[in-house]
């Protein structure tokens, strides 16, 4: 298939997608609760994730692309709609290389929340495991929930 083409069928998908009904929750953070739980989120890990993820970050031996999917905040981001947000502090700890060709499964909950001065943050923890098991990662974000703060202190 040609990639003009693919591009116009996936923007003409995209539209038709956006045209549905967005059924996320607006995010309430007082009534947000600490240790809340995401669907599951499960994957294939194909060599072609890899070789993508590989020529990304220009490392042809790097051994942890599960990192490059995002998958720490995509339940989040299934469930609740919000102003933004900013990465205030991401720490990413890798145990295991996955394998190309097993099946991944990622779980995800709300770790914390705090306030800091009077900014509203979340953390989400992530951590994925292959179908035999084996901890491949735990990923750790803390996110400011009011993305127009940014800058406020500099008179911006």
């Amino acid at each position: 298939m040609r990639w003009d083409f693919q591009w116009k069928w996936n923007f003409r998908k995209d539209v038709i997608d956006m045209a549905e009904v967005d059924d996320r929750i607006e995010l309430d953070w007082d009534a947000l609760e600490v240790g809340e739980t995401f669907e599951k989120f499960e994957y294939l890990l194909t060599q072609e994730m890899i070789d993508t993820y590989r020529k990304g970050v220009m490392d042809p031996e790097a051994s942890f692309p599960t990192i490059a999917h995002k998958v720490d905040v995509r339940q989040y981001n299934d469930r609740y709609t919000d102003a933004g947000s900013v990465n205030a502090r991401c720490a990413f700890h890798c145990y295991n290389p996955p394998t190309p060709g097993k099946r991944l499964t990622v779980t995800a909950w709300i770790a914390d929340k705090y306030l800091r001065r009077g900014k509203n943050y979340i953390v989400t923890e992530a951590v994925s495991v292959d179908e035999d098991g084996r901890l491949i990662d735990r990923v750790i974000t803390h996110e400011l929930k009011q993305p127009s703060e940014v800058g406020k202190k500099w008179g911006g």
